[in-house]
């Protein structure tokens, strides 16, 4: 390829990176918010919660980034450039997913450590901040991580409503050299590259969060009494 082609490539790349992040920032935000309301004493809100879960979960991605991108603005008279359409579509989308891993998480802390919270007089976001977090984030991270794959994958649906990211430029490089087999493998490759330094980054920060929550990788979790024991310090 020519350096003008491969500079078109790196455009898209860039542009994947950029939905990557702000789509993964949205997703994250909404996986916490919603998996802690899963959680909630209050049954309206594990409802609420509940259902946006379902409605997420059970629709197409592709088809989110239609109605977000062409749909919003006839209903609502909100045009949002495809960068910011696709960032939401994507970002509540995978956040349904997420948030099931984080009530998932937040369900498999041993209840003694709700008990000790609540005996102490915490009140119920003491007890999710001082308590069930630091416990449930480490465990979050290799599902998280596997989600995040997911993400930079969907991002390649994004081409159709004509964002220039790694798929589309792809697809334009393909067009105008007639090769199909070298160019679309190269968008593979990157493709891994980004998916494999993803994962390596996920790892650390698992290992990073398990050492600062008093663990090894891989070993079982602590005893409730320190875990409570450190918090009310």
């Amino acid at each position: 390829m020519t350096s003008g082609l491969w500079e078109l490539v790196l455009q898209g790349v860039w542009v994947t990176i950029q939905l990557l992040v702000l789509s993964t920032l949205l997703a994250a935000a909404v996986s916490f918010v919603v998996g802690v309301a899963r959680t909630h004493r209050l049954w309206i809100v594990r409802f609420l919660a509940g259902f946006y879960t379902e409605v997420f979960r059970g629709t197409s991605a592709l088809i989110m980034i239609f109605w977000v991108f062409f749909v919003l603005p006839i209903t609502f008279g909100w045009q949002l450039v495809p960068l910011w359409a696709a960032t939401l579509a994507l970002g509540l989308t995978y956040g349904a997913y997420g948030s099931e891993i984080v009530r998932g998480a937040l369900n498999a802390v041993d209840p003694a450590q709700k008990e000790g919270g609540i005996a102490l007089s915490f009140t119920p976001w003491q007890r999710l901040r001082l308590i069930l977090l630091p416990q449930a984030v480490p465990e979050m991270i290799p599902p998280f991580s596997n989600l995040l794959v997911e993400l930079l994958k969907g991002t390649a649906l994004v081409s159709v409503i004509g964002m220039g990211d790694l798929a589309f430029s792809g697809n334009l490089v393909r067009l105008a050299l007639q090769e199909s087999a070298e160019i679309y493998t190269y968008v593979l490759l990157i493709y891994f590259v980004i998916a494999f330094l993803l994962t390596r980054g996920m790892r650390g920060l698992e290992r990073k969060l398990k050492a600062g929550a008093g663990k090894q990788s891989g070993s079982a979790a602590r005893a409730p009494e320190p875990v409570v024991a450190e918090a009310v310090r």
